[in-house]
């Protein structure tokens, strides 16, 4: 019964993704119940990936241990980030974990990882080891990847490692292989998913009747262009103010749908036009509607933001081109310093350095080879790019 009680718990807290939870609950059961190696949950951003997967481990009261693939720009920084968390107790109790704390490559990680689970006495329930943004894994070599998905037969533990992503699992497959995962889709919401849920967040001294409606227009204007739950929640309450200003100045009542209508149909238009884009602020935008004296200022504001001509450059243009600009201005002596990660020390005066700063900019823009261009551009690039004619063809329409 409290199994049940919890996945009807589960079911009334995150409404429209009763499917998932289910079969998650399923795969999961019990603490000691034997999970499987890996999952692979993906979904596009906003669909509830992450919320319904910690909400499962939390009721189902698991040990997890949760990794934000960002933060980890390395594997020597994601396995010592793991080991780390593994260590920590509820207590906080626990001396140094300096035994556990360096970590070079998979070897140590698979050697250090059973002694301290066996040191905190977790070897008779499964460990969750949820990697969130898990797309940034496919930087790392493609050996980390197959060795966290094999991390249960490795380690002869109990750990299940579930993997959340918005990319689809072929575009993790590499040529080396690895495990295949048991994979689970979160489909985006409906229209209708997406209005129930959005109906929970109505203000309370007003009935639901009413916030359906305002959701209603709310998606009438937005749902084709922006399918994003959380973009909507944001743009929904930004809004709400001015949806409800008729009703607290006494022109309109909760009936009057065509006046509140006809009330808010411009703002949602002019919100769509720029809170979505992000050309104003939020902040920003909520001062220009609170500010009513100023209508025909906001709506020349407005009618700038507008008018602009907006050029948007390919994504490996705009690197091509700050590298463009780091080559033209700096000496060619200085890459090693701004773009080596070991690079020897730097003698001289500060007064030296600061007249060859200030006279490069004076004397403006110096010729610099494609070689030298290419190799600024690699350094300060983030992902890995293979040369291609692509690539040539931008720097050629520079």
């Amino acid at each position: 019964m409290p199994f049940l009680d919890s996945v009807a718990k589960l079911q009334n807290a995150l409404p429209c993704r009763t499917k998932q939870i289910q079969l998650l609950v399923n795969l999961f059961g019990k603490k000691s119940q034997i999970s499987p190696p890996a999952l692979f949950i993906y979904g596009h951003t906003g669909t509830g990936k992450t919320l319904t997967v910690r909400s499962i481990l939390d009721e189902l009261q698991c040990k997890v241990v949760w990794i934000n693939c960002i933060e980890c720009y390395s594997a020597k920084v994601l396995y010592e980030q793991i080991l780390l968390k593994i260590n920590v107790k509820e207590e906080e109790d626990h001396p140094s974990f300096d035994d556990y704390s360096k970590c070079d490559n998979l070897n140590d990680f698979c050697r250090l990882l059973p002694a301290a689970v066996q040191e905190l006495g977790y070897s008779e329930e499964t460990i969750y080891i949820v990697l969130d943004k898990a797309e940034k894994l496919r930087q790392m070599e493609p050996h980390i990847l197959s060795g966290l998905l094999k991390l249960q037969e490795l380690t002869n533990l109990n750990i299940s490692v579930i993997l959340l992503t918005d990319i689809v699992w072929e575009k993790f497959r590499c040529n080396t292989g690895t495990y295949e995962p048991y994979i689970i889709h979160f489909p985006d919401y409906s229209r209708e998913e997406i209005l129930e849920i959005m109906s929970l967040d109505h203000p309370k001294e007003y009935p639901k009747e009413l916030y359906d409606t305002y959701i209603s227009l709310v998606l009438s204007v937005f749902y084709y262009v922006c399918r994003d739950l959380k973009e909507l929640r944001h743009l929904a309450s930004i809004n709400l103010e001015k949806f409800l200003e008729p009703l607290k100045n006494g022109e309109a009542t909760m009936n009057d749908s065509r006046k509140l209508w006809k009330n808010i149909e411009p703002h949602l238009k002019k919100a769509l036009q720029t809170v979505y884009l992000r050309e104003v602020s939020s902040a920003q935008w909520e001062k220009m509607q609170q500010d009513t004296n100023s209508g025909q200022q906001m709506a020349l504001q407005l009618h700038s933001i507008q008018g602009r001509n907006h050029l948007e450059l390919p994504f490996y243009s705009k690197y091509l081109l700050i590298a463009a600009y780091l080559a033209s201005y700096n000496p060619a002596k200085t890459d090693r310093r701004f773009f080596c990660k070991k690079s020897n020390k730097i003698y001289g005066s500060l007064r030296k350095k600061k007249h060859e700063r200030t006279s490069n900019h004076l004397l403006g823009p110096k010729l610099f080879t494609l070689d030298r261009l290419m190799a600024i551009f690699y350094s300060i690039v983030e992902d890995r790019v293979a040369p291609s004619a692509i690539l040539f063809l931008q720097v050629c329409e520079l």
